[in-house]
């Protein structure tokens, strides 16, 4: 990081301990000797009667007595005492008691171990530049008091989604023990059950440090404020950074040699909390031959100087180091103009569709699990082939989804009458997929918020699985898409602000859907058939993801680019299929389709990326919630917005509706509140 960035890059290297331990003097970091720290000239020496000066080392002793027990501080003053006395007589038993209380002072006092110096990063925080803090077993009584200090400390300076749990070694080695860490070393923080994320924490941290002159001691008062903490303790507070920092791609034209390299940025509130933060990210991104960045203008030559900048109306920066700026690098050569026409190249609007009104694709079913139950006739299942643990607490009702494979029916309890909804899992038709079942039943059991269907009680038997759930009234999306066909605005911001809440609590705990469609989203209505609450559910192919995932899975519909690709995807393909689904809401229709319903042209349009808002479906549609599709249906997950993104985008924070449009679809400027 470049020297305008030292706030952000700044080692700390002394925290204050935990509450009710006493910080032992040995932890401080760059002490001076014992006799300078006491004595530094600022007072004068003692002096005895006789006008004798009393040594450094037993005034210093002296002075250290108070944070002695209190029997070693009467030894030390009657040392003195002997001393003083000694220096004007020469009375040999005086010395012979002056040696005696000497070796009782050093025999009394525990030697302290020295404090390590251990070096934490944050989990996958690429932009954070670590915290140095000493560790020893004065300090620390337990592990548990560590990882809660690095609480502490770390959510001053990052985003974290908890408390910090766990300890990883560089290479992904899960730390337990206080002694396992080693002085001088580094370790990765990680909080509640996020899996180890593998960057080069090393090479990336020690370049900033390196380009940052002052890197030691800097207060903590003014460091870059965490964007999830409130207060005036940083250099920018919580509401400025709300109000300025929106997730947003820009498009970067690196210094060089013409024609230049253009590259794209994501700037959201993890990378951007400050001006100094943005530098940093845009360093990383165009890896300047002098540097680290220092200047960056707009296309028009303007320098950028604040964070709010970088969230205007602008979307074009120059990055430069130290080199002199001249008046002819703000002019583009014609391949300069060409590649920044294609980063901005909106995707086709108010085009009209002169085909067919495409087509909802057809409702499919659960293709993980098989559930074929011999005590199923005519839609009935009997009681008595329940466990005996289910038929004691519930009463079995009417079946509500039979699908390929799976069935699902009402169950209620009987001492609270509360209903829940019961899936029952034939084992022996999951040949060759009883992993999937395993990872559904483990990933569940791992959840636990309002927007996801929550797993009550599982039951394994010889033969079957029962999975008892949250029951949801309102059957599934895909069937009030069929009755609605579209949604408005209103309507399509509380489900996808529910789905995207879901999204970012799994994908904080590693853990990818892989088959978010509309036949997987539960919803309940008002009794005017509004949507006012929609859970996530069927987590049949859910997994923890650790490393890059090959597997080919999901429904064609919703399927991400980097899937089909088999390149390796992460949790970024549930977004993509969000963006899919908000689509469809606006509209009534899915963006890349088939002509023919063929699926190698379905999987072409998607690979392709291209898509439109075909004129009629969309005049009405405004341009904020466009923006938003975009981003989500980003063909590079770098560039593709993250569930946290899509919480913070101005569609979804804002209670202003973007009616930008009229019925014709050309932008209008006057905004209506509702």
């Amino acid at each position: 990081m470049e020297v305008c960035n030292r706030i952000s890059c700044v080692e700390i290297t002394t925290v204050a301990g935990p509450p009710g331990l006493q910080r032992p003097e040995e932890d401080t970091v760059d002490e001076a000797p014992v006799g300078q720290r006491r004595n530094n000239g600022t007072t004068p020496p003692t002096t005895t009667g006789a006008g004798m000066e009393v040594s450094n080392h037993t005034a210093s002793t002296l002075s250290r007595s108070n944070s002695r027990t209190s029997s070693n501080s009467e030894l030390e003053k009657e040392l003195i005492d002997l001393e003083i006395s000694g220096n004007g007589g020469g009375n040999g038993s005086i010395h012979n008691k002056s040696s005696t209380l000497k070796k009782r002072i050093s025999s009394s006092r525990t030697p302290a171990k020295k404090a390590k110096r251990v070096r934490f990063f944050r989990n996958g925080d690429r932009f954070y530049t670590g915290s140095t803090i000493p560790v020893s077993g004065e300090r620390y009584r337990s592990f548990d008091s560590l990882t809660e200090d690095l609480t502490r400390l770390l959510e001053d300076s990052v985003t974290l989604t908890g408390a910090i749990r766990t300890i990883y070694t560089l290479d992904g080695k899960k730390v337990d023990k206080l002694e396992d860490l080693e002085d001088g070393k580094c370790y990765v923080c990680s909080c509640n059950n996020e899996g180890f994320k593998k960057i080069d924490y090393n090479t990336t941290n020690t370049s900033i440090v390196a380009a940052t002159k002052n890197t030691n001691r800097l207060s903590r008062l003014i460091r870059p404020v965490s964007p999830i903490k409130n207060g005036s303790n940083g250099t920018t507070p919580l509401k400025e950074i709300a109000s300025v920092v929106h997730p947003r791609i820009v498009t970067l034209i690196r210094n060089g040699v013409k024609p230049r390299k253009i590259l794209r940025l994501l700037l959201n509130k993890r990378n951007s909390p400050s001006y100094e933060h943005v530098l940093t990210a845009i360093t990383q991104c165009v890896k300047l031959d002098t540097g680290c960045v220092r200047k960056v203008f707009t296309l028009s030559g303007v320098p950028v100087l604040k964070l709010a900048d970088f969230f205007g109306e602008e979307d074009v920066f120059f990055a430069y180091g130290n080199e002199r700026v001249g008046n002819d690098d703000f002019e583009l050569e014609t391949d300069e103009r060409k590649a920044v026409q294609a980063t901005k190249k909106t995707l086709r609007s108010n085009t009209t569709r002169t085909g067919p009104k495409p087509k909802m694709p057809i409702k499919s079913h659960n293709d993980t699990f098989v559930c074929v139950d011999e005590t199923v006739l005519n839609g009935v299942i009997s009681p008595d082939s329940l466990p005996l643990e289910l038929q004691a607490k519930y009463t079995l009702g009417s079946i509500i989804g039979d699908g390929n494979f799976a069935v699902v029916l009402k169950l209620k309890d009987k001492s609270t009458n509360v209903e829940y909804a019961l899936k029952i899992i034939d084992k022996s038709k999951c040949s060759g997929k009883g992993h999937y079942l395993a990872a559904e039943i483990r990933v569940m059991k791992k959840l636990n918020h309002p927007y996801i269907i929550q797993l009550v009680q599982d039951i394994e038997t010889i033969n079957n699985m029962y999975l008892v759930l949250e029951l949801v009234r309102g059957g599934d999306l895909f069937d009030a898409i069929t009755r609605v066909t579209r949604f408005s605005e209103n309507q399509s911001k509380v489900m996808v602000k529910h789905l995207a809440s879901a999204m970012a609590y799994m994908h904080a705990l590693s853990i990818v859907h892989r088959d978010i469609k509309p036949e997987n989203l539960l919803v309940e209505l008002d009794k005017d058939g509004n949507v006012v609450l929609l859970k996530l559910g069927d987590f049949g192919l859910a997994c923890e993801v650790t490393e890059p995932l090959l597997s080919v899975c999901g429904t064609p519909t919703y399927v991400a680019p980097e899937i089909l690709m088999e390149t390796g995807y992460g949790v970024k393909i549930d977004v993509w299929a969000a963006g899919i689904i908000l689509y469809i809401l606006l509209c009534g229709f899915p963006p890349f389709v088939s002509p023919d319903n063929q699926q190698e042209q379905l999987f072409d349009a998607i690979l392709n990326g291209f898509f439109d808002f075909p004129a009629p479906y969309w005049n009405n549609i405004g341009d904020s919630v466009r923006d938003l599709i975009i981003n989500m249906l980003q063909s590079d997950p770098e560039l593709r917005f993250s569930s946290e993104d899509i919480l913070d985008h101005p569609w979804l924070t804002s209670d202003v509706v973007d009616d930008t449009r009229d019925p014709n679809g050309y932008r209008i400027i006057s905004n209506l509140v509702y």
